[in-house]
């Protein structure tokens, strides 16, 4: 007899409709559980460890999907996979991924790039767009935002994503005190307009709102009394941006 192959299952917090942030469009956004990142600013620390999510295959969370599918359409959005980290559980961001364009649906995975290693050829085939977190362009700052990663990584994985002419949408988390110095901004622009398939720049201004869910957890929020950025830090952090010739949102 053959064998039958398991069903791929993966570990999923939360699902969300959501319009304009994560992606072209109205998009159903599956959040999925475990990272391997400790960022300072993470305003989702339910979502770091797969234990916080729930089992589901990957027939599951598509029947979910399938409930918005014609919405999705009408209204031009697409899926998108996040996190946590959707590259912490390789196999079943692809098969997800390709069921969605199976169905016709645009596809977006948003990702750190830390474990961009970790995306096979195939998991790259279905995603028609990467949103891609730049946390920092020097890499001590980096260390110090993520508490364990390494810039490299991301680079490399941008520019294997340019190669195969996947567009990219950098995030870069602006936080005064932290990820601010006008160097690291310099140093995170170099790296974004040196990757030829990156098509826009979301600078997003640090907030708080997720401090409830680190108290609902237990945990201190590291950056309790750190302020959201005035309008004078995002328009000097867009301009620089805008110096290298990107396009910023």
């Amino acid at each position: 007899m053959t064998a039958v192959a398991p069903p791929v299952t993966g570990s999923v917090h939360s699902f969300d409709i959501s319009t304009g942030v994560d992606g072209p469009g109205t998009r159903f956004v599956a959040f999925l559980a475990g990272c391997p990142l400790r960022c300072l600013y993470c305003h989702s620390p339910d979502t770091q460890y797969r234990r916080y999510g729930h089992p589901a295959s990957v027939d599951q969370l598509v029947t979910d999907i399938r409930r918005y599918e014609r919405f999705i359409k009408v209204a031009g959005g697409g899926v998108t996979l996040s996190g946590g980290e959707p590259l912490q559980q390789p196999a079943f961001t692809r098969e997800v991924l390709r069921a969605c364009k199976e169905m016709g649906l645009h596809t977006a995975l948003d990702t750190s790039g830390f474990l961009g290693n970790r995306a096979d050829d195939g998991l790259l085939d279905a995603t028609d767009l990467v949103l891609l977190d730049i946390k920092s362009g020097d890499p001590g700052t980096y260390r110090k935002v993520t508490g364990t990663g390494r810039l490299a990584p991301t680079v490399a994985f941008a520019h294997r994503l340019a190669e195969r002419g996947i567009p990219i949408w950098v995030r870069f988390v602006l936080v005064p005190g932290l990820t601010d110095a006008p160097a690291n901004v310099d140093a995170v622009a170099a790296i974004a307009a040196g990757v030829p398939s990156v098509e826009r720049i979301e600078v997003l201004p640090f907030h708080r709102l997720g401090a409830q869910k680190y108290a609902a957890l237990g945990l201190p929020f590291p950056l309790a009394d750190t302020p959201a950025p005035d309008q004078a830090l995002l328009h000097r952090v867009r301009g620089q941006f805008r110096s290298h010739g990107l396009t910023v949102t």
